[in-house]
């Protein structure tokens, strides 16, 4: 379980699964959709995404291929719950962030 929970609750694999539950999504429009992940990380990513049944890549004979991202029926159930978790921090970020602030001038003041 604890290995599970390493992959998709991993800083990359939340945001990778949130941006492809909208629907089939290219490799460079994840890349815009996941600020700050390198390709390499990405990449990397995807495969262990894939290796653990949570993504579907799909080539198509074109040239250049043309690589697409789903997310399986597991993944669709995940994102449930990832796509609440995110909306979470989105709304609590900034009350987080000035906790973060007094608490840091409070211990800075006790020094």
């Amino acid at each position: 379980m604890v290995g599970t929970l390493d992959h998709v609750a991993g800083k990359w694999s939340i945001g990778i699964l949130v941006s492809i539950a909208e629907g089939p999504i290219r490799f460079t429009e994840l890349e815009r959709a996941v600020p700050g992940i390198s390709r390499r990380v990405l990449t990397l990513n995807l495969r262990r995404l894939e290796r653990d049944g949570l993504l579907t890549r799909t080539v198509y004979p074109t040239v250049p291929p043309k690589v697409e991202y789903t997310l399986t029926d597991v993944a669709r159930e995940l994102t449930a719950s990832l796509t609440g978790l995110v909306r979470w921090a989105e709304r609590h970020g900034p009350t987080i962030e000035a906790a973060r602030q007094v608490y840091d001038r409070e211990q800075a003041g006790q020094e």
